[in-house]
């Protein structure tokens, strides 16, 4: 049994990993899989042995692999930068508006999520103290599986913000109670020049799968493959995983969003990806040098992101 963990359980861009298990993708691949829910140490149990792939941010793994070292990209999930900002409903402000964020709270989950806003706003311009904005940590988890989708509204509700920052779940639930809207989605161009290569969703193997189990390497991204395929001709098909995973208000909106990022589902991971993400990595100090693209990239397998 080979297990997959995924850190934000309704994400979107995550989402391709859910379906290519729960649609039986995996299976049909000969690959028996299951999640690893409900923990925030899966590049730490992939070192430990105990987690074969994470279907996450591309640079998950240096957590617990520096510089990727021990650890292969098999294929990009979906493509670009998959962060947004959800601004309190109230506020007159400009979507897109970079000068608006000054003076506001942001509620923003510690690390990665908190670490790829502070990049943000370093990059555009923004000093957290000279222009008095706060990074506040979001309400805690919910639920068996560790749902977090709700902790933005929840900080706008209660007060602790006046913005969050999170993935596209995270916001259409602001958008359909009427307490937050959308301010910037990165990936469709909003934020500083670039943003939208910050960062990618990507399934990260151990290499002794690509080295040792080549055929299980390979049919974990057929399985990635089919369920981009099969999202993109039916995003509807989405309900039904959701139904089974989600809270009731979260299925609901899962297909809805699967239709609107239908069109970032592709599993080539372009050099312009992995250079976009070596400068955020760098930047943070999760690596010191650039990491070559073949070194990172299981490129024996590329030929399979467009079968």
């Amino acid at each position: 049994m080979y297990r997959i963990w995924v850190p934000d359980l309704d994400s979107p861009s995550y989402f391709v990993a859910i379906a290519a298990v729960e649609l039986g993708f995996f299976k049909q691949e000969g690959i028996d899989i299951e999640f690893i829910h409900n923990t925030n140490k899966g590049p730490e149990l992939m070192r430990e042995g105990k987690l074969d792939f994470i279907a996450g941010p591309a640079f998950a793994g240096t957590r617990a692999f520096p510089s990727w070292k021990g650890i292969k990209l098999l294929c990009a999930l979906s493509q670009y930068s998959y962060w947004f900002m959800a601004v309190r409903s109230t506020l007159d402000v400009k979507r897109g508006d970079l000068q608006a964020i000054k003076g506001l709270r942001i509620s923003a989950a510690p690390a990665w999520p908190e670490m790829s806003l502070r990049y943000m706003l370093a990059d555009a311009g923004i000093d957290l103290e000279r222009d008095n904005v706060r990074i506040v940590p979001p309400p805690p988890p919910y639920g068996d599986k560790g749902f977090m989708a709700r902790n933005g509204v929840d900080s706008i509700i209660q007060n602790t913000a006046d913005a969050y920052w999170g993935n596209g779940m995270r916001v259409a639930i602001g958008e359909r109670l009427g307490i937050a809207k959308l301010h910037l989605d990165l990936r469709r161009g909003d934020g500083p020049p670039g943003a939208r290569h910050y960062n990618f969703a990507a399934l990260t193997a151990h290499e002794r799968i690509t080295s040792e189990h080549r055929e299980v390497a390979a049919g974990a991204i057929r399985a990635i493959v089919k369920a981009q395929k099969t999202l993109k001709a039916d995003p509807s098909i989405s309900t039904e995983v959701g139904q089974r995973l989600f809270p009731a208000d979260e299925a609901e909106l899962i297909a809805g969003l699967i239709e609107r990022d239908a069109r970032f589902y592709d599993a080539e991971i372009t050099h312009d990806a992995v250079n976009g993400l070596m400068n955020f990595a760098r930047a943070y100090g999760l690596i010191k040098d650039a990491v070559p693209y073949e070194d990172l990239v299981a490129t024996p397998f590329s030929h399979l992101w467009k079968e």
